[in-house]
């Protein structure tokens, strides 16, 4: 019966996972507007930092990480959002896996349309900054840890927000001092590869955080999903 039950598990998780892309697919700007307005902010701080290549490289580890936390908030206010409207989130209460597990495949597919689509072509940003190509491996895992940790995190706001007016401004309010540390790792990770350093201190923080939110997030958006739907 174990065996049965885990199978079922894996079937509903791709099958989910794969619906909730191609929901994506077809609204495009879910998708397109995070790379975009990532895109706009690093063109403008150029314009309103000054040209000169060794200030822009100096200061690209944190300008790309802010980008990053900003545009994982803009995704994850709409998580949630449209399931409770449409009824889908009573649904998702309801259906026969655990709902800790059931709420995994949207954000699963928000990360591989978001996070990850960022992190792969954040090496062009990072350029465009000055930043040298040789740190663009460690740009790219410390994206693909911190996006997927801000996304989680994000998730246990948005759970908790999704029925409250007004509830973007609330849950940037409850996330964003979870965000600093992850922050802080990044950003220390590219400082170190910039300076001929060690980074993989900073890389193995974010990959314990990403652990631990696998492990912990999950009943969190579970317990907070059910709180939204009592309210």
């Amino acid at each position: 019966m174990t065996e049965a039950r885990d199978i079922d598990i894996l079937h509903y998780c791709r099958s989910q996972t794969a619906r909730h892309l191609m929901l994506m697919v077809r609204s495009p700007s879910e998708v397109v507007n995070p790379l975009l307005f990532f895109l706009l902010v690093i063109l403008l701080f150029p314009l309103g930092l000054g040209p000169d290549p060794e200030q822009l490289s100096v200061l690209a580890p944190g300008i790309l990480w802010v980008v990053a936390l900003l545009s994982n908030l803009m995704i994850c206010m709409r998580l949630f959002v449209d399931d409770l409207e449409d009824g889908s989130l009573e649904q998702l209460a309801m259906a026969r896996v655990p709902l800790s597990v059931a709420v995994l495949p949207q954000l699963l597919a928000s990360w591989l349309a978001s996070g990850l689509l960022l992190s792969l072509v954040s090496p062009i940003f990072g350029l465009m900054l000055g930043l040298p190509l040789d740190v663009a491996p460690v740009l790219v895992a410390s994206l693909l840890m911190g996006t997927a940790i801000m996304l989680l995190l994000g998730a246990v706001g948005a759970a908790l927000t999704v029925g409250v007016q007004r509830g973007g401004i609330l849950l940037a309010l409850l996330i964003l001092p979870l965000y600093v540390p992850i922050l802080i790792a990044g950003t220390r990770a590219l400082n170190e590869a910039l300076q001929g350093g060690d980074p993989t201190v900073a890389l193995a923080l974010l990959g314990a955080g990403v652990t631990g939110g696998l492990l912990l997030a999950p009943l969190a958006i579970a317990a907070g999903v059910r709180v939204s739907l009592e309210l």
